[in-house]
């Protein structure tokens, strides 16, 4: 039992990491290697909130607030000018997160720091005990499916974004500016990053390149996923519980390359991934 809830709460925590990288590359079309470093601004806003005595909590909404306000700034200053060179945009944004990874440094020092748990101890699950927090994680991706599915699908911003996806010269003919969804798009995609960062800060240390064990594998996730919120889910769950079932019965560093190794696999001999199930 403690294996399967391992999966579900790892591939909750896969969701929430790749979600923002999935929105950005399915209305851009730009794999954003920056996603790794406002991953890491949100974990060290938790760890300012905490310095501060606000406690954890106020950290998820300073790691929004941190992501989106230079999400907006990435994109206007650095990203826009390159939408027609997606391979420059990727060239750049990979260079933008090695610079604000030394600036975390410059601000913060190399030293690795920890957040304490807001939730703390376990709870019985089925017959077991299981960590609380983990599970508060579950209830966390589904949340962000969930707002996510509701933008996209219930809100003026989701009919243009989808618009601008489907057919983008139409949707400009149409009166729809793509300017204005791809610039909200990749501040929400920002805005999720720092979140996730927040939000995996109590099961893991915090230091200038803690988002970079987290970029290939959500990068992966989401070459395998489209532009769909439910491929996304569906990948999460099988290549994490994968690397999972792995780490446990077999051996962890092993378990580590699952997940690269599996979407390698799947895209040689299914190139659309999980987007058409």
């Amino acid at each position: 039992m403690n294996v399967l809830l391992d999966v579900v709460t790892t591939a909750a925590m896969l969701f929430i990491v790749s979600a923002g990288l999935l929105i950005v590359f399915g209305v851009m079309k730009i794999v954003n290697f920056s996603h790794g470093a406002f991953l890491t601004v949100g974990g060290y806003a938790s760890v300012v909130a905490t310095q501060l005595g606000l406690g954890w909590w106020w950290g998820l909404p300073l790691s929004l607030v941190c992501g989106f306000v230079l999400g907006g700034a990435v994109e206007w200053f650095i990203v826009r000018p390159l939408y027609a060179r997606p391979l420059d945009a990727i060239l750049a944004t990979w260079g933008l997160g090695i610079i604000l990874g030394q600036l975390i440094t410059l601000a913060f020092g190399r030293g690795v720091q920890m957040v304490a748990s807001p939730i703390e101890g376990a709870v019985p699950v089925l017959g077991t005990h299981y960590s609380a927090y983990r599970l508060l994680l579950v209830v966390a991706a589904l949340a962000v499916a969930l707002a996510l599915g509701w933008l996209l699908n219930g809100t003026r911003l989701g009919l243009q974004t989808r618009a601008v996806i489907m057919n983008e010269g139409l949707a400009r003919g149409l009166g729809i500016s793509s300017a204005r969804v791809r610039f909200l798009t990749f501040c929400t995609g920002a805005a999720l990053a720092a979140a996730a960062g927040c939000l995996i800060t109590p099961l893991s240390s915090v230091d200038p390149n803690m988002g970079v064990p987290w970029i290939v594998g959500a990068f992966m996730l989401v070459l395998v996923s489209g532009a769909s919120l439910v491929s996304l889910a569906v990948a999460s769950i099988v290549l994490g519980g994968a690397q999972v079932l792995v780490s446990t019965f077999v051996d962890p560093v092993l378990g580590g390359l699952m997940i690269a190794v599996l979407a390698a696999l799947l895209l040689r001999f299914r190139p659309e991934g999980f987007a058409r199930g």
